[in-house]
């Protein structure tokens, strides 16, 4: 697959066996309770003991405290944090610590002024992630793409925000984005992730 793919907001085994079987890269489990799509450590562990060793487990964070953290990743075995709140580049250093894993943090990309902060970024976060929104949900829509077109960043990067089987191939067509981070896209309902959907999605992405 040219196209790295996330599937974001993994919650039953159907949809992780499909998101594997298929070619995703990344799963990701979501520890914000506020989300439709959050899962306790206790059923992230379960899930996480289907995955193969080439995916790798992500755990999605938004401004969780020190002790929040710790907690879970003492008891699912993460390989990449993503933090998707208000955490600074400093917090971000502190959360590498931490937790002792790699951290992608996302960037709400809502204007070409938000690209200013990219640079504190990349000096301590292993991956970036460009989406159109922070805090529940991990999207809030389609991000303007052309924002993206032509840049180039010392970090890999993931794009996000509102993408779906219809609009994955302009979306990669326009921002260069080789990696891809899905939630709501995939999805028949709020917080149900639909293997169908999923498997049309990564269907597409093999061909990009």
């Amino acid at each position: 697959m040219s196209i790295e793919v996330k599937i974001c907001g993994i919650n039953d085994e159907a949809a992780l066996r499909t998101a594997v079987e298929h070619g995703a890269r990344y799963v990701g489990f979501v520890f914000y309770a506020p989300s439709r799509n959050a899962v306790t450590p206790e059923a992230a562990l379960r899930l996480a003991a289907l995955v193969p060793k080439p995916v790798t487990k992500t755990g999605l964070f938004v401004d969780a405290t020190d002790d929040e953290l710790r907690a879970v990743t003492k008891a699912v075995p993460l390989d990449l944090i993503q933090l998707h709140g208000k955490e600074t580049p400093a917090r971000v250093a502190e959360v590498r610590k931490i937790t002792g894993l790699p951290v992608m943090m996302a960037i709400r990309l809502v204007n070409a002024a938000a690209l200013d902060a990219v640079p504190a970024y990349e000096a301590v976060a292993d991956r970036l992630l460009f989406d159109s929104r922070a805090g529940a949900e991990a999207s809030g829509g389609p991000l303007d793409w052309t924002l993206l077109k032509g840049r180039t960043f010392k970090k890999p990067w993931l794009l996000a925000g509102g993408l779906n089987a219809e609009n994955l191939a302009e979306a990669v067509k326009i921002s260069g984005a080789r990696a891809i981070d899905v939630s709501s896209g995939v999805e028949d309902r709020p917080g149900h992730k639909s293997p169908d959907k999923i498997r049309e999605f990564l269907t597409i992405a093999k061909r990009l």
